[in-house]
């Protein structure tokens, strides 16, 4: 070792180690790494474009392949008292579609007969909410103080040019709906064949073990969500539709049937029903307090349903965090509007499996407080 001039060689008593001369240093993130996870993104940004544009096709189908995962274990209970898988499939369509008609029609009709006499119930509620003219002209003040221009000077509802498009919008077309059922029947009636498709589709048997895990745990967690959701919607709506006829709303099970349907979509489903409730009672009666009887009660009665009932019951199954769920209903509502929205909580739980399985978490645990 070479020795620099006014350099001193520090020395070590006989028997000890000498320290090592590298430090510890942070880890860098490599060239292949970046380029990898660049591919990654790009990847996945045009598998979504992909789905944003083939809408018509991939939300049928997708929708079929989640809603038919979740009702396998119904054809696997009757499959075993020797009804066919096939004609299992068809009967499981066909209570699922005939309950959904019947929560349909108990909406549609008020809903149209609403839609009709939407300019009238838009003066009825302008009319009702003349108890915010002093605080808009509180707003009006402070905002002249503040030196703003315009000032808002009365209340204007929204313009009623909207229901058509949304109507367009909620609808999807009759070929789409011809593929979803058909795509659900035959997915159903040979989702026994197409797993041991794709566990076969593997050569070594730790692989093939894996798949099998995977796909049981899905379908497992997958049809476990759907009986406890829709259990619980149905006792939200029914329990909606008590309280609408108790407080003397009009058409308590048209208000009820769409709390079971909007409660299928986490967070923003409340939030709109308490928004209907709101509009619906301001209208309906001649008081502001009489009004918000039915509002106050469901948002008591959706707050016991997502703090307790819900997270006992899923958190149980499989534990979904708040951020995560509504992050996964924004992009899917965005993605493929209401449909997406349905869906996001599953894809969201068949991710959640699917990294549990591939990317299992093999970082020491924090020491406890």
């Amino acid at each position: 070792m070479r020795v620099l001039p006014n350099e001193r060689v520090p020395r070590s008593e006989p028997g000890t180690s000498l320290p090592d001369s590298t430090a510890e240093l942070p880890p860098i993130i490599r060239r292949t790494e970046l380029v990898a996870f660049a591919l990654v993104a790009l990847l996945l940004i045009c598998v979504f474009a992909v789905l944003y544009v083939a809408k018509g096709f991939f939300l049928p189908v997708v929708a079929a392949f989640v809603i038919g995962t979740m009702l396998s274990p119904a054809a696997g209970f009757l499959e075993q008292h020797r009804i066919p898988r096939s004609v299992s499939a068809v009967l499981i369509v066909s209570g699922v579609g005939a309950g959904a008609t019947f929560i349909v029609g108990l909406i549609s009709s008020p809903l149209m007969e609403w839609s009709t006499r939407l300019p009238e119930l838009g003066s009825l509620l302008r009319d009702k909410l003349h108890v915010f003219d002093r605080p808009l002209a509180l707003w009006q003040q402070v905002q002249i103080m503040l030196g703003g221009s315009d000032p808002i000077t009365t209340f204007h509802l929204p313009k009623f040019d909207w229901v058509q498009p949304t109507i367009e919008f909620l609808s999807p077309t009759f070929t789409e709906f011809l593929l979803f059922f058909v795509t659900l029947i035959l997915f159903i009636a040979s989702w026994r064949d197409l797993r041991r498709a794709l566990v076969l589709a593997f050569g070594d048997r730790a692989s093939r073990l894996r798949t099998l895990r995977i796909l049981n745990e899905i379908e497992d967690h997958l049809g476990g969500y759907l009986l406890t959701v829709t259990t619980i919607n149905l006792a939200v709506g029914l329990a909606t539709g008590i309280i609408c006829a108790v407080a003397g709303m009009p058409n308590p099970a048209a208000l009820g049937a769409l709390a079971v349907i909007l409660n299928y979509f986490p967070i923003i489903g409340p939030i709109a029903m308490f928004i209907i409730l709101t509009a619906v009672g301001i209208m309906a009666f001649s008081t502001l307090g009489a009004g918000l009887i039915a509002p106050l009660a469901f948002a008591g009665l959706t707050f016991l349903e997502g703090h307790f009932v819900t997270p006992a019951i899923i958190g149980r199954r499989l534990e979904l965090n708040a951020l995560a769920v509504f992050i996964a209903l924004a992009f899917w509502t965005w993605l493929w509007g209401p449909m997406g929205g349905f869906l996001a909580s599953p894809l969201l739980i068949v991710a959640l499996v699917l990294k549990e399985h591939l990317l299992p978490e093999n970082s020491p645990q924090l020491p406890p407080d």
